[in-house]
């Protein structure tokens, strides 16, 4: 079970770095930029066990009082989120929020879904089976685009 994570979490941080390499240009501290997406897309599953994250001290403590693609699993949490860091600290605001909701949206096309305006208990859920050829053919198209735009970017310079 613990594989089918790390799979996931491949194919989220190079969603991710579609999106980074897509905002790049347009923010002004690109370091923070990056470090806070990355960063951001790890945590929806802190409330996993068999995630990376959710292996950590802190967040096995979490976990008593979330389940697994619940409160932090929606866009409602995101939003909440998001605008008590542009409020306090802007500088991560717009990381934060690229890279938490690629992973939500990425997560909305596997087969669990996620509940997108928790706690309504609407689900928004797809096709895509968790660690299976659908998610790898998208971890290796996203890995192409990914490096197409590193080049593209390297050209420009």
């Amino acid at each position: 079970m613990q594989n089918i994570f790390k799979m996931l979490i491949k194919t989220h941080l190079a969603i991710t770095g579609f999106f980074i390499l897509l905002f790049i240009s347009a923010v002004e501290h690109k370091a923070i930029f990056i470090l806070t997406s990355i960063l951001a897309t790890y945590l929806p599953d802190v409330d996993s066990r068999f995630s990376t994250i959710g292996q950590k001290f802190l967040s096995r403590i979490l976990q008593f009082f979330t389940k697994h693609r619940g409160v932090l699993h929606s866009f409602s949490f995101l939003f909440l989120v998001t605008l008590v860091l542009a409020l306090f600290f802007p500088i991560i605001s717009l990381g934060f929020f690229l890279g938490y909701s690629s992973h939500l949206i990425a997560d909305s096309f596997t087969l669990d879904g996620i509940r997108p305006f928790y706690p309504l208990k609407k689900m928004s859920s797809g096709k895509i089976s968790t660690g299976g050829i659908m998610d790898s053919s998208i971890f290796y198209s996203f890995i192409v685009v990914d490096l197409v735009l590193i080049v593209v970017e390297i050209m420009r310079i």
